[in-house]
């Protein structure tokens, strides 16, 4: 026996070198991996739990380890959605959906694409919301990557600790404005998190291309300051140059790591910042700003689709906001560029159609000096107005869209004015999550006599009226994002345009079908969400090759067909 190998332990053999394990060895625990036994069922990727054939058990040296029974993935998926329904709290139900995420990776995908309605208000809005809140009380195990300001310099060093080498897309936070929640600091990795659960779900991206990204630049929340718990850095949030710089070298690093096709989507930055880094990034970078872009594309495909309700076209109707940040100046870009461009009529001509009111009332010309670069273009002439009333009774809008942030603004009488002077007003209340709704789907079918076609951000239940049952919309982004973001990752695009966003709108609006019409519907139900993505990618990718911004040639002749075939699916694999 060679002296390497002699043990104080009566001279038994050290083959794995437990006892030397203190010793400065030059094995990186991480460089060789053992699929077998143990550290197959600790493996989200790969794990089965009880649907481990018996022939997989023996080849894997499994037996033992598992209860001698078999299961099923349905038989799986039937106990977990029957221990889900028993939990009365809903982050009761986003923690343990959580935990099989971090256990069976694909158990918990299959989980969400079958039960879609069901489960999407439980991994994202309303209930990612809370989560972040106490995302430092419920922390469990680390999710996506943390870059903070002590790794200045040595961001590029952070982004290759990330196991995963081809990521295709990035979802980044610097938890500035959480939903309509306010500043969350390092505890909105919730959100990236939940977004890229529903990429892989409902657009099909691989769950090892996805990778959630939270910086974290301190926070200016104190209650958060004062917590304990508190998982981010203890200070107030940096700005200006030091803000940008660490920016500068994020966005410098990702190219550097990951090359020109993977998508950046910013998510949940507060407003000065999402516009500026929009307007620098957008033209060396792929990126993508759901809440400006996202929230944009599926108001106008809800619109495009109202109008089939409504009668008319997009530049008939007259449009009122409620709310002029990232959301609201977004969607009205939108709509003046679709408008634009199916009536070949200036865009600013077609910006005077639509009207927003912000914290200090209408915006109007006498007010352009001290309005914020992105308000500057909706100040058309009119005298100042100071409350939505006032301005919906002036304007008498057709479309009353809400994206103030801000609960129970679209009071009885705003929704009774617009009832008195539209057979059909169309009211969107996209504030969320719910209670921060400008109004119910109940109060804008009894306020306008069931006449409204309403559609809200977060999810309400079907209403009943007058003997006749009303299905609110939800215009949900998880409509658009996932379906955006496959079809620039299957056509290699190196840039997002605007057209392909209104692309988007369009092949949505397209899958509102008489039927879902006559139920009242603007937007098509979320059982089918992957059909849709499908579509939507497709006609994402078309545009792409149109514009000469894909990368992918040839270009595939049917790419419906291409973007289904490239679609994660989660059924459980058979190992050798």
């Amino acid at each position: 026996m060679s002296s390497g190998m002699e043990t104080a332990g009566g001279g038994v053999e050290d083959a794995y070198g437990e006892d030397r394990a203190t010793e400065e060895q030059l094995i990186t625990p991480w460089a060789f991996s053992v699929a077998s036994g143990y550290t197959l069922l600790r493996d989200p990727r790969h794990n089965k739990g009880l649907a481990f054939s018996e022939a997989e058990r023996d080849a894997h040296y499994l037996r033992g380890l598992l209860p001698p029974a078999l299961a099923s993935q349905e038989l799986q998926e039937k106990k977990i959605m029957h221990n889900l329904r028993q939990y009365e709290v809903p982050l009761h139900r986003y923690i343990a959906m959580m935990d099989l995420q971090e256990r069976n990776e694909r158990l918990f995908y299959k989980l969400l694409i079958d039960n879609v309605e069901e489960l999407l208000p439980v991994v994202y809005t309303p209930t990612v919301g809370e989560a972040c809140q106490k995302y430092g009380s419920i922390y469990r195990r680390p999710q996506g990557l943390y870059i903070s300001l002590k790794d200045k310099g040595k961001i590029l060093e952070v982004l290759k600790n990330w196991p995963e080498r081809s990521i295709q897309v990035i979802v980044v936070t610097d938890g500035e404005r959480i939903l309509g929640l306010g500043d969350l600091g390092c505890q909105g990795m919730g959100i990236p998190v939940g977004k890229l659960s529903l990429y892989t779900a409902l657009g099909g991206v691989r769950p090892s291309a996805c990778l959630p990204i939270t910086i974290d630049v301190g926070t200016n929340n104190e209650t958060l300051l004062n917590d304990e718990f508190y998982i981010g850095l203890r200070q107030k949030r940096a700005t200006g140059q030091e803000y940008h710089e660490l920016l500068e070298e994020f966005m410098t690093a990702v190219k550097q790591n990951y090359g020109e096709k993977v998508l950046t989507q910013f998510e949940d930055f507060a407003n000065h910042n999402a516009f500026d880094l929009l307007a620098k990034y957008s033209k060396s970078h792929l990126v993508f700003n759901d809440d400006i872009q996202g929230t944009a594309s599926v108001v106008l495909a809800g619109l495009l689709a109202a109008l089939k309700v409504v009668g008319g076209t997009l530049a008939d109707h007259t449009y009122l906001f409620l709310g002029a940040g990232e959301a609201g100046t977004g969607i009205a870009d939108l709509i003046a560029l679709e408008m634009s461009k199916h009536t070949d009529t200036p865009i600013d001509d077609c910006r005077k159609k639509i009207w927003l009111v912000d914290s200090k009332g209408l915006i109007v010309e006498s007010r352009k000096e001290s309005l914020q670069h992105f308000k500057q273009p909706w100040a058309h002439a009119h005298e100042p107005l100071k409350t939505l009333l006032e301005a919906v009774e002036s304007i008498k809008p057709t479309v009353l869209i809400g994206t103030s942030g801000v609960g129970r603004t679209f009071t009885k009488e705003v929704v009774e004015a617009m009832a008195s002077f539209n057979a059909k007003p169309v009211i969107f209340a996209l504030s969320n999550p719910t209670s921060h709704s400008e109004c119910t789907a109940e109060q804008a079918y009894s306020w306008s006599q069931g006449r409204a076609v309403f559609a809200s951000g977060s999810p309400f239940d079907p209403v009943e009226h007058d003997g006749k049952v009303h299905v609110p919309g939800q215009s949900n982004n998880a409509y658009i994002f996932p379906g955006f973001g496959l079809g620039v990752v299957i056509s290699g695009a190196i840039r997002v345009h605007d057209d392909m966003l209104l692309a988007a709108s369009e092949a949505l609006a397209e899958q509102v079908t008489d039927e879902h019409f006559a139920k009242g519907l603007i937007f098509p139900p979320f059982t089918n969400i992957r059909t849709i993505s499908a579509r939507i990618a497709a006609k994402v990718a078309a545009k792409a090759y149109e514009l000469g911004l894909a990368s992918r040639l040839p270009r595939p002749d049917d790419l419906v067909k291409y973007a289904q075939s490239c679609m994660y699916t989660p059924t459980y694999r058979n190992y050798r």
